[in-house]
């Protein structure tokens, strides 16, 4: 949990610095490579958090692979990897791209249902559920044939459970009582 406190930290000054310099959205882009890239190779992992490799060949490695990226972005991982921080750089570009959204107005918006839905039911939840939410609704539907019907969304913190399992067991334990 530490290191999401600390990865925050810093993707919160990359913000802060994108946003005075007016290049946010190439550096999230740069971010998001960042760590797809990081997700995607095992190797690369390994280089990240390895402390047999020194900083410099790191740092050489990082600017031969990334060499499209900006010179924010590319400052802001020679920093860290001078730092010995570069075991972050994974959950900052995870963090980052969440910081960008709220900076944005987005509320990443997850709905769960058994089966996709149609347009037109999509469209009756959103429009249930869009009084709760500040800002602008980013959806992405998720599929969980575990679940018996209903949906279930979530929204950072909170989660609205309109499961039919839910309603089991809500019943359940007014019969109980």
């Amino acid at each position: 949990m530490g290191n999401l406190a600390a990865a925050s930290r810093y993707s919160k000054a990359l913000l802060e610095l994108c946003v005075e310099q007016n290049n946010v959205d190439s550096v999230l882009g740069d971010m998001k490579f960042f760590q797809e890239v990081s997700e995607g190779s095992r190797d690369f992992d390994l280089l990240i958090h390895s402390p047999v490799v020194r900083s410099d060949k790191k740092i050489l490695i990082f600017e031969k692979v990334f060499d499209q990226f900006e010179e924010l972005t590319m400052s802001f991982i020679r920093l860290l990897t001078n730092k010995g921080r570069e075991g972050l750089l994974p959950e900052i570009a995870m963090t980052f791209d969440l910081q960008v959204k709220e900076h944005k107005g987005i509320v990443p918006v997850t709905l769960t249902t058994a089966q996709p839905l149609d347009e037109e039911t999509k469209k009756l939840i959103l429009a249930k559920i869009e009084p709760l939410i500040d800002g602008e609704p980013e959806v992405k539907e998720k599929i969980d044939e575990e679940l018996i019907g209903g949906f279930v969304v979530r929204m950072g913190d909170t989660q609205i459970d309109a499961s039919v399992e839910s309603q089991l067991n809500n019943l359940k334990q007014r019969l109980t009582r």
